[in-house]
């Protein structure tokens, strides 16, 4: 079954017809860091994703979050999709940030398991799964022309220094797990902050990955 479309095509109109503080929220973190950890649909539009960046992030990594404050409302309501997301905290900080990681949530669907890992940046995606995989959660890597892939140039993930990104699409019966055993989340960061640390050291020296 599609899912109904957004009620709002950007984050110009939301704005419009929403009031911060009540229906929405903007949370920042700018860091010294390369690195910017993004969740453009948290809070109660998409369930735990924002206990996951603040996770990933761990004081390290810059972080940003546009949270949904009612837990009643329907997911589209405050869903600005992230091709049109543009409110400007998050695109000032991404446009500043040599690597970008969007942390999103998924339906179940037919794939309850896996954390599909997508955006243009394919060498840290391909790290990440890899992370996440040696730590036993179930990992894919989404390709272009695939569902959820990230793929697209205007995606907020990809609009960052290098216009490349990574974004991650994590079911909603994993994001409950995780929210439920602290352990399993810090593991779950931390596999992916050691891909990034990976990535990074290999970025700063100028190898090929």
């Amino acid at each position: 079954m599609a899912r109904l479309p957004d009620r709002y095509n950007s984050f110009s109109a939301l704005r419009e017809r929403e009031t911060e503080g009540v229906d929405y929220r903007v949370r920042v973190e700018s860091r010294s860091s390369p690195v910017a950890i993004i969740a453009p649909h948290a809070g109660f539009i998409e369930p735990a994703t924002s206990e996951i960046a603040l996770t990933i992030a761990n004081g390290r990594f810059s972080l940003y979050r546009f949270e949904g404050l009612d837990p009643a409302r329907l997911h589209r309501e405050l869903h600005v999709t992230s091709e049109n997301f543009d409110e400007p905290i998050a695109n000032d900080l991404v446009a500043n940030s040599a690597i970008v990681i969007a942390i999103h949530g998924r339906a179940d669907r037919e794939d309850p398991e896996s954390s599909w890992i997508g955006g243009l940046d394919t060498s840290l995606r391909n790290l990440i799964v890899e992370a996440l995989r040696r730590d036993g959660f179930a990992a894919v890597a989404r390709k272009k022309g695939e569902a959820l892939a990230g793929a697209s140039a205007g995606n907020i993930c990809n609009r960052g220094q290098r216009q490349v990104g990574v974004q991650l699409e994590i079911p909603r019966g994993v994001r409950d797990a995780l929210m439920a055993d602290a352990e399993k989340l810090k593991q779950y960061a931390s596999a992916i902050r050691g891909a990034i640390d990976e990535f990074g050291r290999v970025l700063s020296s100028g190898e090929d990955l």
